[in-house]
């Protein structure tokens, strides 16, 4: 495993972090690791422990020594604790530490529970860390996967270029921890947000040079509606990349005219299996290579498949979803084009009308082609005749009334699509979708 300490010594005069306009080497995130392994000195290998926090240097401080340490990690993202507390029951912790702020955290001990969930027994035995990723539970119950963290390092070991970035993305998924990691092992910078703000973040990778920007097609969206790419010149960008939910290929499109040197880099990575390394056929393409070093993929009826030495253990919660050869059903619906891979969608959000399959992504594609076309989102709704049938919700521009863009769009995707595609019910809403959010629970409660 990847020895943090060893690393932060040989990197110790260089910038690790920058947070809240202040700048810290690796000599200082040493000394706050020094300072935890004493203070938490009652954390023992096995130890579940639950980490409520946010990104900042004291954060990651106790994050490498609960490593150190051996013990079972649960990141919770400290804006939402109610729902954590679900996480919480789930994951069985010993001992709960909240990050409020650097200057107040609460380390608390929690009542335990005997008999520990029988996947905790296999880190246990191997006296290695663990680590526990929630997914969202945006349909149901948030289902706890459990790692075994040192297979998810291993790979930081490896030693690559390191680009100065904003490390975007949440610090209880695993693309957030991923891109900490990557950065940390090579010796390079992170720039730590207080928010998600286009502005906030375009002033941020202006000031401070950013060179890689990780983070999703709906901030993507934000950024070119707010128009803060022309308030903050980006010019030290030299890759964005995207990933968490689909791309619409308008969009990409549109980043690839307005940002002509930045190389625009599709990810894929799950909760269950880590970050894969991929590449994507070009700018404007949706089409991506999958694999890389400890990953296999196949595709079985349509279904995206992936084996990989560092999958989860298990889930705390729920059924195993692997086939009895190993490999992981990741319920992602894929064209196969050679080496390439596009993904369609997850075969839970397929809208099947009368028999026909509807991918979402595919009618949002056409959408949002159309001149004023804000964000769109495409679900199901029952119906007696069809079993369901496609609806979109649409925010526009503004420049013309509902009734015209409800009109538009209809004659639009008759000419694009096949009739059983195009949207039966349009409701025209004043809100841009940017949650993590209705793309994932498409199909409508009503």
């Amino acid at each position: 495993m990847l020895d943090f300490k060893n690393s932060f010594i040989q990197y110790s005069k260089q910038n690790a972090f920058v947070w809240r306009d202040e700048v810290f080497t690796y000599e200082y995130i040493l000394k706050r690791i020094e300072y935890w392994e004493d203070k938490l000195d009652f954390v023992c290998s096995g130890h579940i422990i639950g980490l409520e926090s946010d990104f900042s240097p004291e954060t990651i401080a106790i994050l490498i020594t609960l490593i150190n340490k051996k013990s079972i990690i649960v990141p919770l993202d400290i804006s939402n604790s109610i729902k954590n507390k679900k996480k919480i029951h789930i994951a069985q912790l010993d001992y709960l530490i909240r990050v409020v702020d650097e200057q107040n955290i609460e380390i608390n001990s929690l009542d335990t529970i005997e008999i520990k969930n029988f996947i905790y027994s296999k880190l246990i035995e191997l006296q290695v860390p663990g680590l526990v990723l929630f997914t969202s539970g945006s349909s149901g119950e948030p289902k706890g996967a459990v790692h075994n963290f040192q297979k998810l390092l291993n790979k930081f070991s490896l030693k690559r270029k390191s680009l100065l970035t904003i490390n975007f993305l949440l610090f209880d998924h695993w693309g957030g921890l991923n891109t900490l990691f990557h950065v940390l092992s090579n010796g390079g910078t992170l720039v730590f947000l207080e928010n998600r703000n286009p502005d906030y973040v375009c002033s941020l990778i202006e000031k401070y040079k950013v060179e890689l920007l990780p983070t999703s097609p709906t901030f993507l969206n934000m950024m070119l509606l707010s128009r803060s790419y022309d308030r903050y010149p980006l010019n030290s960008l030299k890759i964005i990349s995207y990933g968490a939910e689909p791309m619409p290929q308008n969009l990409l499109r549109r980043l690839s005219i307005l940002f002509p040197s930045v190389k625009l880099q599709q990810t894929y990575g799950l909760i269950e299996l880590g970050v894969m390394r991929s590449q994507s056929e070009s700018n404007e393409s949706l089409w991506v290579k999958l694999g890389g070093e400890g990953y296999q993929t196949r595709v079985e009826n349509g279904i995206l498949q992936i084996k990989s030495d560092s999958a989860m253990l298990g889930y705390l919660n729920a059924d195993s979803p692997f086939t009895d050869d190993g490999w992981f059903i990741t319920g992602d619906s894929v064209e196969v084009k050679g080496d390439y891979f596009r993904i369609l969608g997850r075969k839970s959000e397929i809208i099947n009308v009368g028999g026909e399959k509807v991918f979402p992504q595919e009618v949002e594609n056409v959408i949002s082609q159309i001149n004023g076309i804000i964000d769109v989102m495409v679900y199901a709704e029952n119906n007696p005749l069809t079993g369901k049938i496609v609806c979109a919700k649409v925010k526009h521009d503004g420049n013309k009334l509902n009734s015209e863009i409800s009109r538009e769009i209809k004659l639009f995707c008759r000419e694009k699509l096949e009739n059983y595609k195009v949207p039966v019910k349009i409701n025209i809403v004043d809100q841009t979708f940017e949650s993590e959010r209705f793309k994932k629970n498409r199909i409508s409660t009503i």
